[in-house]
């Protein structure tokens, strides 16, 4: 047990989970403890999460804010594809680099442009989802094809292959599996992102609206059942998206093991 404490120690997965398991319950009591007044108990919360949980608007909005999510990511994956592949062509490296840079510009000053960009609510809670997420995608990927080994590149001159065929073999293909892990990392911004959205336009629904009405009324006890919701779902996404990319590309688990 002295590993726990140990820099680089090696503890079981069984003593990991007995201590994953001890460090939720010291939580839970240290929240039992603390909590009163406006801060609701443990066990307050787990009601209402379970009432969340079996209750069908929880439903219909969670249906709303993860259809728009997925939407979202597609086209941001699509956009962000087409620029750091093509970034390596002269002419769109500086296009691909500004789109980087654009990851520090904040959503609060833009809404209003997007606001006369777009025709109604769902149109602009996607093009502002869009606009969050393609800057942070961009600046992983490029990040990828930055540090591709040269040999890589020499290979291909080697079999005779031209600049575009390099491009394909070496980026398109050679780090599909990577589009997979970007993937999973960057989600956690857009399912960050959706309760900020979905409060600029409330006619649609979604998990945002619910959170808002919730917090409008004070119902503390509901919001940290909803966030809890929204917390174990984006969980349920990294595992389903880390499951994806070994099955797909099952050379990706080896690369890890042998580094």
């Amino acid at each position: 047990m002295k590993n726990i404490f140990k820099p680089f120690g090696y503890i079981s997965r069984q003593n990991m989970i007995m201590m994953m398991v001890l460090q939720a319950v010291i939580t839970i009591l240290i929240w039992q403890i603390s909590s009163g007044g406006l801060i609701p108990q443990p066990g307050k919360v787990a009601h209402a999460f379970v009432q969340l949980v079996s209750s069908k608007t929880l439903f219909d909005n969670l249906l709303v804010s993860l259809a728009l999510t997925l939407k979202a990511m597609l086209y941001s994956i699509i956009i962000t594809l087409f620029f750091a592949y093509t970034s390596v062509i002269p002419f769109f490296k500086s296009i691909a680099q500004f789109i980087v840079k654009c990851r520090y510009l904040t959503l609060t000053g833009l809404i209003f442009i997007f606001t006369l960009l777009t025709k109604d609510g769902s149109e602009l809670k996607l093009s502002l989802l869009i606009f969050g997420i393609v800057p942070f995608f961009t600046t992983s990927f490029l990040a990828v094809i930055l540090n591709i080994d040269k040999q890589e590149y020499e290979l291909c001159k080697t079999l005779g292959y031209n600049n575009w065929q390099t491009l394909y073999e070496v980026i398109i293909v050679g780090k599909a599996d990577q589009v997979f892990e970007i993937l999973r990392q960057n989600f956690a911004i857009s399912w960050l992102m959706i309760t900020m959205v979905e409060g600029l336009s409330m006619s649609e629904g979604g998990i945002g609206a619910l959170l808002i009405k919730y917090n409008k009324y004070n119902d503390l006890t509901h919001v940290i059942a909803l966030q809890l919701v929204i917390f174990i779902i984006g969980l349920c996404f990294d595992f389903l998206l880390g499951t994806a990319r070994h099955w797909l590309f099952p050379h990706s688990s080896l690369k890890q093991a042998t580094s």
